[in-house]
């Protein structure tokens, strides 16, 4: 038991003024948190408390071993958090990851000294566990493995915001999985699947499992663990029949499987639209060609070189998909690069056959499938001030690929179901990836199998923001009053206020309670300060421990105490006698909810 006397818990009566939304404004109020500097926290005694529990049920499903899986469970480690700059420039992903890493130095370079190498904090450590591996594990018999760590990560964030949610230092569980072929690694992966969905049952947060895009970590597939919440920064698209998707990754069935291609419908015909330069300009009088009839053109620059991607009018890109395509890196291209390769300022562009003045400069022209369902439309002609008419998507279009682009919206056919897609806000909490052998063929990290022949690892990695999830819970579950925390990961799990502290049968109270419920497993915070009740009460409401009981002078001489769980309105008058018993009782219903 901890004496709120004796302990350190800092509210607040006004929530801070660069707290946006509520979990943001809860954590500082509650005390769980002060800030140092943007996106830098100092965890309070309540939210350090509330850390090591996380910390406890995710090393406890992460450990536990899967005979379904055929899997072990994953062993913890700990790896430096300060990174030579060597490895992650022979990794796959530097060029993407550099500018969001923090960088320095050895103290005195260039000082009289030597050049010391540069060096950068982690903000993940595949550049490290996998020459790890490499160095450790030559043979088919020590895979598969997979180790973790639960540490701190740091992110150079231009924008830092919403309290832990967006942190430039924050804590991660981050894993790595090592097998021996591709049909181990996704035992692995299915097997850490569970482990998520088991910790975040454990810990009471509704968390989706979403399929979602590998984006700058690369991979073959890969899930986010989505908390809905509307100040998300992520869009859940999702159908009633159990898809479930990022945005990013979303698709739907708005192309038919046996959609036969439109044939053509006259000769291209080229006319001016002076002054016209958008697809809303196009659709209006004179012109009236909707957006649905219209081929929009977007030009991009991948690893130096121009690339177009032909959308419908009405559609918008989805730029991550572009990942796909396998460039290292990619932006949308300005004007300056545009002209010299389509001849035509942005606005006139398109991609009919034999109007694009530089063919030979692109890297490719990559369509969305839904241009099909045009068949003929109208695009842009490659000259200032003209559009072209009647261009057919098989004649006229040179189309490299065809390919999944656009941004899906909500009312088109779910994929599997054929249901109405939906859409609501969530905050990413955990993030799993099929890696492959992207990492291991850069490592040279490889097995030597049972007949002398070398092959590489194959990796899966996944995460946890352990920071984040804190936050994420606060976001939903609290009501006006405060926090309302879930029982396996409340800082206390019972809080027993005096409302006559200097009373004796009322600490001796207090202390048989206490000692009933810590045998039970609740861990106990004792309110004996000298406050009104009133205080005491809002106190309680904000910090939201799931269990008050609230012994007075008065309700001894009546022979009763007051028990309040947190999220319910009601207040319970248990007789005295059967107190310890009653709460007991309680905790240890509360504790095999949520037990392993």
């Amino acid at each position: 038991m901890k004496r709120w006397s004796h302990y350190f818990v800092p509210t607040l009566k006004e929530s801070p003024a660069d707290a946006e939304i509520a979990s943001h404004k809860l954590l500082v109020r509650a005390g769980l948190v002060r800030k140092l500097s943007g996106g830098l926290y100092t965890f309070m005694p309540l939210g350090l408390r509330v850390m090591q529990k996380l910390s406890a049920i995710c090393r406890e499903e992460l450990e536990r071993e899967q005979p379904f899986q055929g899997r072990a469970g994953a062993i913890e480690l700990w790896m430096p958090h300060i990174h030579p700059v060597e490895l992650w420039e022979q990794g796959p992903r530097w060029a993407a990851a550099r500018e969001i890493m923090f960088r320095t130095d050895h103290a005195g370079a260039g000082k009289g000294r030597a050049k010391e190498p540069e060096f950068v904090l982690g903000p993940t450590h595949e550049e490290i566990i996998t020459p790890l591996v490499k160095q450790e594990i030559t043979s088919y018999r020590d895979l598969p493995k997979n180790f973790y760590q639960i540490a701190t990560k740091f992110r150079n964030e231009i924008r830092p915001r919403y309290g832990l949610m967006r942190a430039r230092e924050f804590v991660m569980m981050d894993a790595y999985s090592f097998d021996a072929d591709d049909a181990g690694a996704v035992k692995s992966y299915l097997a850490m699947k569970a482990s998520y969905e088991a910790f975040f049952k454990r810990i009471g947060v509704k968390a989706i499992a979403v399929e979602a895009d590998t984006g700058v970590m690369g991979g073959s597939y890969s899930h986010e663990f989505m908390v809905p919440a509307e100040i998300g920064d992520d869009d859940v698209i999702y159908s009633d029949a159990g898809y479930a998707a990022n945005r990013e990754k979303a698709s739907s069935a708005l192309v038919p499987k046996d959609l036969a291609d439109a044939a053509p419908a006259g000769a291209v015909e080229k006319f001016a639209t002076p002054g016209v330069v958008t697809i809303a300009q196009l659709a209006a009088a004179p012109y009236a060609v909707s957006g649905d009839s219209q081929f929009k053109t977007l030009v991009y620059m991948g690893d130096g070189k121009p690339f177009l991607v032909i959308l419908r009018g009405s559609d918008e890109l989805e730029e991550a998909k572009l990942g796909s395509l396998g460039f290292t890196l990619f932006r949308a291209a300005t004007a300056e690069e545009i002209e010299p390769v389509l001849g035509a300022k942005p606005g006139s562009l398109g991609a009919v056959k034999g109007t694009i003045k530089n063919p030979d400069a692109l890297a490719g022209v990559f369509a969305d499938h839904a241009i099909r369902l045009i068949g003929n439309g109208v695009t842009g002609a490659n000259e200032d001030g003209f559009h072209l008419k009647n261009v057919n998507v098989t004649r006229d279009l040179a189309i490299t690929k065809f390919g999944d682009f656009r941004r899906v919206r909500t009312g088109e056919p779910c994929p599997v179901s054929g249901l109405p897609l939906q859409s609501k806000r969530g905050i990413e909490v955990g993030h799993i990836f099929k890696l492959g052998t992207k990492y291991a063929d850069k490592f040279g990290a490889v097995y030597t199998d049972d007949q002398k022949q070398s092959h590489p690892m194959v990796m899966g990695c996944y995460g946890i923001g352990v920071s984040r999830t804190l936050q994420a819970i606060i976001e939903q579950s609290h009501d006006a009053d405060g926090i309302i925390w879930p029982w396996a990961v409340a800082p206390f799990q019972v809080l027993i206020c005096l409302l006559d502290p200097k009373l004796p049968e009322a600490l001796e109270m207090a202390e048989k309670l206490a000692a009933a419920a810590e045998a039970a497993g609740a861990d106990v915070l004792l309110d004996d300060r000298d406050e009104r009740p009133g205080v005491k009460f809002k106190d309680a409401d904000l910090i939201g421990i799931p269990v008050r009981i609230v012994i007075g002078g008065k309700g001894l001489k009546d022979g009763i105490i007051e028990l309040k769980p947190r999220a319910f309105k009601e207040v319970q008058k248990i007789a005295v006698a059967d107190a310890p018993a009653r709460l007991a009782e309680l905790v240890r219903a509360n504790a095999q909810g949520v037990a392993a």
